[in-house]
This record gives structure tokens, sequence and C-alpha cells, in this order.
């Protein structure tokens, strides 16, 4: 039977990693099905392990697969045409595959352009993968196999649709792959952090957003009871005491979300759980937040993107500022920390529209917020819209943190510049705020949190702290008489101290 090798190529950008080291979650979901299936699979996850190309070389040799696989998000894309190539080079004879969001919907260019690359997955990988290693193994016609694209005669075949899976329940979960070890959520220290996709999918159309395209605005979810048992697996067999959940849009079924917290208020794992959902289901679930936080629920992002309600509804968010700031609002009167983006750099942003942003964000006052810059992913529906102010084509820039986009009244320097000043502004205010925290959990969260974005080297960039140099606000507050907490870091107190990428 063909083995398969998944590997994550080594990309870093930005603030993903700022506050831990993420589960491929997506791997372990394939390589589940594909081991399950009797093909003996592995998982080489190089971007956490911060190795580059020469540990992967010494991982293909050592595990000498016959298909080493990658998922392509638009930002790894080059790091992972250079992971097929080099399997390549080391033989010839390996069948190389590619799949994720960029590479469903670029399947054709990515054939064309990269050698390397044998085969694309379209969407949805667990039924695909086994069908296609089943068609390796006795040499069938790949044109049988749903869901992929490759070439032939120097052409681009595409096989037909792979219709979603019906059933997420109980699916064979590849744990077993992962260097345990490897995973924690830094904020809090000693954690074991694990990652559960309760559903697939959102119903909603944000132009911007790759995950409705890929889904094509469907909505899938778990049972209740699957999640929970997920959970309580990852707490029980590998010690996991913080659980990301990592769909886009959890909450949409009341009655299901509510059976979910019950259960887990029923178990009482001691797990702390991360989330995002949108704000009119935090308003909906008014009368449960309760509920959330006994249920381990300790911090919610929610995507508030603009400041102007003619931003959101140019991008089709269907959300309402009153609604942000609701939401907002209810999280923190029930203890659950609070994270939230703002979006900018659209082709007619100012200056002073960038400042009424992030004067929004500071209304709003989330625990956390990130300035994100609009970044054009080639398959979105506003590609075309922004494609006439693209100004930079290096995929490795397209993490929402570089400028990609050059507005009509606005250099990109000046664009980077504004995403600066609003990390500034409102991270010198939070840190202060932070100072008067009467909640013992909420202020040892936040400090460790802003310690890590402060020691960063992209957060370090973006305050003006690369070269050593301390902008006079941080230093005013690191010489003022108010000291944390014995135990938690001061996030300026560092200030000259290199710290590399995750």
């Amino acid at each position: 039977m063909p083995g398969i090798l998944y590997i994550t190529p080594s990309y870093h950008a930005g603030v993903v990693e700022v506050a831990g080291k993420w589960v491929p979650l997506y791997l372990v979901t394939l390589a589940g099905a594909t081991q399950a299936a009797g093909h003996p699979s592995a998982i080489y996850d190089a971007m956490t392990k911060g190795v580059g190309l020469g540990g992967i070389e010494a991982r293909i040799r050592d595990i000498n697969p016959d298909v080493v696989a990658v998922s392509m998000i638009t930002a790894t894309v080059p790091d992972a045409i250079e992971v097929l190539a080099l399997a390549k080079k080391i033989d010839p004879d390996i069948v190389t595959v590619a799949g994720g969001i960029h590479a469903s919907f670029m399947y054709e260019d990515l054939l064309r352009q990269v050698p390397a690359l044998d085969i694309v997955v379209i969407g949805e990988g667990e039924q695909t993968l086994v069908e296609l290693l089943d068609a390796l193994a006795v040499g069938i016609d790949l044109g049988a196999v749903k869901g992929l694209a490759y070439r032939e005669n120097e052409q681009v075949v595409r096989t037909l649709p792979r219709p979603y899976l019906t059933d997420l329940d109980n699916r064979p979960m590849a744990w077993d792959l992962l260097d345990w070890e490897d995973y924690t959520y830094f904020i809090l220290p000693g954690s074991r952090l694990g990652a559960v996709a309760t559903s697939r999918g959102c119903p909603f159309g944000c132009t911007f957003c790759s995950q409705q395209k890929f889904w094509r605005r469907t909505w899938r979810a778990q049972s209740a009871d699957s999640v929970v048992r997920e959970v309580e697996t990852l707490h029980r067999d590998y010690g996991v005491d913080v659980v990301l959940f990592t769909d886009d849009y959890p909450t949409p079924d009341r009655q299901r979300w509510e059976r979910m917290l019950d259960l887990l208020i029923d178990k009482a794992l001691d797990v702390k759980i991360l989330m995002e959902t949108r704000a009119a289901d935090i308003i909906r679930d008014a009368d449960i937040l309760w509920k959330y936080r006994k249920a381990g629920i300790i911090h919610i992002y929610v995507g508030t993107e603009a400041a102007s309600q003619t931003t959101l509804d140019l991008i089709r968010k269907e959300l309402t500022v009153d609604e942000s700031t609701e939401a907002l609002r209810l999280c923190r009167e029930h203890g659950i920390i609070t994270e939230t983006s703002m979006i900018l750099g659209f082709p007619d942003e100012t200056r002073e529209s960038i400042d009424r942003t992030i004067e929004q964000a500071l209304v709003y006052n989330p625990d956390f917020a990130h300035f994100l810059a609009i970044t054009p992913w080639p398959y979105a529906d506003i590609y075309k819209e922004l494609e006439p102010y693209v100004a930079e084509y290096d995929y490795r820039k397209y993490n929402l943190v570089d400028p990609i986009i050059k507005p009509k009244a606005m250099s990109l320097e000046e664009v980077d510049q504004a995403i600066l000043d609003g990390y500034r502004r409102f991270y010198m205010g939070k840190f202060k705020e932070m100072l008067d925290e009467q909640d013992d959990f909420k202020r040892k969260y936040m400090f460790n949190a802003i310690n890590r974005m402060m020691n960063h080297s992209f957060i370090r960039k973006k305050m003006g702290m690369e070269g050593g140099k301390m902008p006079e606000e941080i230093r005013r507050i690191v010489e003022s008489d108010t000291v944390p907490e014995e135990g938690l870091v001061c996030p300026f107190s560092q200030a000259q101290t290199k710290v590399a990428n995750s």
C-alpha cells in the first residue's frame, strides 16, 4: 500500500505564531482517513518545529514515502512549492500532491507552472486521498477518482467534483502521528494545545473571505455529542488542556450549540476553549453566556472588520457597528476575553478614514485588536474589484500583515505606517488598562499575551523597537512606579531583547 507523508511548509509570518504553536488539524483529519484505510501515513509539521528545507529533506529520506502531500493557503504557496521540488529532487518517483484552499481554486495555474507538482486534490480531501492512494496502488486511471486535477498529455485534466461528506461524526483522527510536546498556548504557560473543528463552512457571503468560497456557503456540523467526545479524547489521551475550535462559525444552530455547552459543563474536563463566532450569535445567546464561561470558553474572536457601515456593507459582512459593540460588551460582562480585527487599506482609504477605524477599535475596546491589510486572495469574490490596485505579487506577503493593495490616495508605506499606529495606539492604552484589571486570571492572561506580542519580531518592528530604540510612550510606562503582579513580565521590560520568529 502506498505510504504518504504530509508536510507543513516552513512558512512564518505576522501575529499568528505569537500566541501559540498550533495543531495542523487539516492534516490530522486527512492522515486519519488514509491511515484508517491501511495506507502508512506520517505528519511532519515543519512549520511548528521551525525547521527549514534541511530538516524536511532528512524527514523525507528517513520515511521514504511514496507520496508527499502539502496543503496550501496563498501565503504558503512559494514554500510549499519548495517542499514539492525537494521531494522530486530526492526521488523523482515520489508522487507529489497539493490541496487546500489556494490549490483548490488555482489548480490550473499550479499544474501549468510547477513541474514538481503531480496532482491537486480539490475541496474536501478525506475520501479523495484514500481513493487516490488506492488507485496508485493498483494503477487505476486517475480519471475515475472524483475531486482531482492533474496533467495528461500536457493538458490539465479535472475529474468530476467530489460531493461533501454527509457525516462529520466519528471520523478517524491521526492524533497519534503528532509530536504533542510541540503544541502549546504560550499565553497559558505549560499548557498543551489541541484543536477541534466542530463544523465546516459558513452560510454568509463576505467578499474578502476564502472560507465561504471554499465551502460554497454551506454549513455542516458534528453533533454536540461527537464534538465533546473529541475534546474528551484529547484531554484524556493526550493531556490537552486548551482547545481551539478552528471553525469560523460553530454557533448558528442554537439547540446544538447549547447542548454542546451543557455536555462540556457536565463533563467538567477543566479544558479551556478558544473560539470565534459572529456578533449576532453572541447577542442571541445573552441569556446563556454564563454557560459559555462555565463550559470553559475563555476567549472569543469576533470579526468586527470595519468602523463604518458603508465598508461593512461593501464587503457584505451582514453586520452592524451596533451589533459588534453590544457583542463585545456582553462578553466583557461575562468575563470572556475578546479579540477582534479591523481591515485597512481599501482602494478609497485615506489617512483620515484609517484614523476613524482605529478610533472605532478603541471604542469597541476588545482585549485584543488586530489591524490587518486587506488581502486580495486571487480567487476571492472581491479580487476583480481590487485587482487594479494590487501592488505586491509575492504570495509570501499575502498574510493580512503586509500591505498588498495601494489605495488611490496612499502609498504602501503609508498603509504600513497606519497599521503600526493602530497597534501602537491600541496597546499603549490596553497595557495601562490591564495594570488596573481586578480579575486575576484575566490580568495574568493579558500580561502574558502582551508580553509575547511586544517581544515578537513582527510586533517589535511595527512598534519601532527592532533596533533597540524604545518609543517614548513605552519608556514612560517602563519607568513608572506601577509594577505588574509578581511572576508576570512587563511586556516592555525586554524591549531590547532580540526574539526571533516562532
